[in-house]
C-alpha cells in the first residue's frame, strides 16, 4: 500500500517550464551561443547548475557556473513575477488536496532551486500539503542520479516500499528507476521528446486519477 507520494514539480505540480524555457533562451542570446532545441531538451530534469556546467564545457564559456546560475535566476524571477498567465497542472491541486486529505504522505523531489520551490510554493499555497521540500541544488549531480529520491524515500515516515514517485521527464523517471522506487510517469505538454518508458504506469491527466487509485498503485 502506497503512503508517500514523492512528486517532481517542474511539469508535474506547477508550470513553470515555459518560463524557465524563456529566461534560458533569453540567456543564451546574451551569451551568444547557439543552444538548439534538440540540446535544450536534454536538460530537462537537471538542475540549472549543471546545465551550466554542460554549456561551459560545451561552449568554452569564460563566465563561472555560479554567476551563469545567477543570471539566468535574475532573469527568471522576474518573468516570474511578472508573468499571470503561471498556473497550476490541471488537476493537480485537487490530486495533491486527495491524497493529503487521506493521510498520503507528500514530499517534493525537484531539480529546481530553493528560491523557486519557495516561489511557486508560496503563490499557490502548498506549503501546508508537504512534510519536506527537497532542492537538486543540494546534491552533487542531478536527475538522472537516482540520489535526490533516495533521500526523500529515507526521509519519508513510511518503508522504502510504500514509497511511489510522480515524474514527468526522462531524466526524473531514470533516477526513480535507479532508486528502485515505482514510478508514475505524468505525460507533460510542455515536456516534449520525453522517454518515460522506465515508468511503472504512465497518466496524462490529473482529474482521471485520485487517492484511491495512487494507494492501490504496485
Amino acid at each position: 500500500m502506497i503512503k508517500t507520494v514523492i512528486f517532481d514539480m517542474d511539469g508535474v505540480i506547477v508550470d513553470t517550464e515555459p518560463v524557465h524555457k524563456y529566461a534560458y533562451f533569453e540567456h543564451y542570446k546574451e551569451l551568444n551561443i547557439p543552444v538548439t532545441e534538440e540540446l535544450f531538451a536534454t536538460f530537462t530534469g537537471q538542475s540549472t547548475k549543471n546545465v551550466y556546467q554542460i554549456l561551459k564545457n560545451k561552449f568554452d564559456l569564460r563566465e563561472e557556473v555560479n554567476d551563469l546560475v545567477l543570471r539566468k535566476r535574475t532573469i527568471f524571477n522576474e518573468a516570474f513575477d511578472t508573468k499571470p498567465d503561471l498556473y497550476l497542472i490541471e488537476g493537480v491541486e485537487n490530486l495533491i488536496n486527495d491524497l493529503y486529505e487521506n493521510g498520503i504522505e507528500l514530499i517534493l523531489a525537484s531539480s529546481a532551486s530553493k528560491s523557486t520551490i519557495d516561489r511557486v510554493f508560496n503563490r499557490f499555497g502548498l506549503n501546508r500539503y508537504f512534510t519536506h521540500k527537497i532542492s537538486g541544488e543540494n546534491f552533487p549531480k542531478s536527475k538522472p542520479d537516482p540520489a535526490i529520491f533516495i533521500h526523500a524515500a529515507d526521509l519519508a515516515k513510511s518503508d522504502y516500499s510504500e514509497c511511489i514517485v510522480i515524474e514527468d521527464s526522462t531524466n526524473g523517471v531514470e533516477a526513480a528507476y535507479g532508486a528502485g522506487l515505482y514510478c508514475l510517469g505524468y505525460k507533460s505538454k510542455n515536456s516534449k521528446q520525453q522517454n518515460l518508458d522506465k515508468a511503472d504506469a504512465i497518466v496524462d491527466d490529473f482529474n482521471s486519477i485520485d487517492a484511491t487509485y495512487i494507494i492501490g498503485l504496485q
